[in-house]
């Protein structure tokens, strides 16, 4: 699959998503999406993410995650939406080894996830 075909896959699997969630009184708006190069650098050197971080090649999407009003910002606050996310086919960062990411939503791409 080329990059363009998976990032037209990932723009159909998040709109399943987001209907899945809307569906649940789960509301969503978006955080990052598209990070350059230059700004994974720097957050990789801060600690804060990866030089090779999917965002920068558009398979990647953060989420702002609010439930009955309240902002969410726990991994676990994410779980529903991590596990459905992973029946679709994706990787979510609630599952990251090291810094779980829960509002990470992903596309995995040359081993990167």
């Amino acid at each position: 699959m080329t990059l363009s075909e998976k990032q037209q896959l990932l723009a159909v699997k998040i709109a399943q998503l987001i209907l899945w969630a809307d569906e649940r009184g789960l509301r969503l708006t978006f955080g990052e999406v598209y990070r350059t190069p230059e700004q994974a650098a720097l957050n990789a050197k801060k600690g804060s993410g990866i030089s090779n971080s999917l965002h920068t090649q558009r398979l990647a999407v953060d989420f702002n995650l609010f439930v009955n009003g309240q902002y969410k910002t726990r991994t676990e606050d994410y779980l529903p939406l991590g596990e459905y996310w992973e029946s679709l086919g994706g990787s979510w960062g609630g599952r990251f080894k090291t810094n779980p990411d829960g509002n990470h939503f992903s596309l995995e791409h040359n081993g990167v996830r």
